[in-house]
């Protein structure tokens, strides 16, 4: 039994659209090559990408779970329903605003030195690994969480959006939904990793991603929109 207001069409739609977040596929091919080339190891590239990945996972699925136990047990979920339901809309509209005007005005993307931090972050954790593979590791899993939290402002608006909807239901209800989502987010991530594992050039998929990074903002922006509207909707 799902909460009011939530499909699995909707939840599978804004897992996989955030997914596809140029800034989540930004970042992974950014560690990819810099471990790659720190590496020359595809066998070690590949455990400390699979350690990053598992991380993210794990971070999005205990935010989720902290905000969806704080709006349900404290009463917050109408509250949180409206303020998400805005969000998305407003988001929404950034986001096609990018496919137009890419980077110009206010954007939903990783702060300049956020992304500076990422780039200093990844050098200590190879420095790390060549010492250490345990210490490599644990700057790994570091990393991962600190990632994740530089990337909110850029992948937080569908996420939130499905919590605000979680949350009128039953806490439990939520446990293996945010399982699902965040199962669906990270799948793009194994993709780009194969690759890479499997010769793809780091070069050429960053090519890629900056080719298409419009669409994405498109199709983000469209669905979030169209989101933010049927939450609205459904108070009413």
């Amino acid at each position: 039994m799902l909460p009011e207001g939530l499909t699995l069409p909707i939840i599978i739609g804004a897992a996989v659209l955030d997914s596809i977040n140029p800034c989540v596929f930004g970042v992974l091919i950014f560690l990819i090559a810099f471990m790659t080339k720190a590496f020359k190891d595809p066998r070690k590239m590949l455990a400390g990408s699979l350690v990053y990945t598992a991380v993210v996972y794990l971070t999005y699925f205990f935010i989720g779970i902290g905000i969806l136990k704080f709006t349900v047990s404290f009463g917050f979920s109408v509250a949180i329903y409206w303020v998400a339901s805005l969000i998305a809309i407003f988001a929404g509209i950034l986001e096609i605003k990018d496919f137009f005007f890419y980077g110009k005005g206010l954007s939903l993307r990783m702060s300049k030195g956020a992304s500076e931090r990422v780039k200093r972050y990844t050098a200590a954790f190879v420095r790390a690994y060549k010492k250490n593979q345990i210490l490599g590791y644990v700057a790994a899993i570091l990393l991962g969480g600190f990632v994740v939290l530089v990337e909110l402002p850029c992948t937080g608006a569908p996420y939130l959006a499905i919590l605000a909807i979680l949350s009128k239901g039953d806490f439990s209800q939520g446990i293996p939904l945010l399982l699902l989502y965040n199962f669906i987010f990270i799948l793009p991530l194994f993709i780009i990793i194969g690759a890479a594992y499997f010769g793809k050039s780091s070069k050429r998929m960053e090519e890629l991603r900056k080719k298409h990074r419009g669409l994405m903002r498109l199709a983000m922006g469209l669905f979030l929109i169209g989101l933010g509207l049927f939450m609205l909707y459904s108070i009413w």
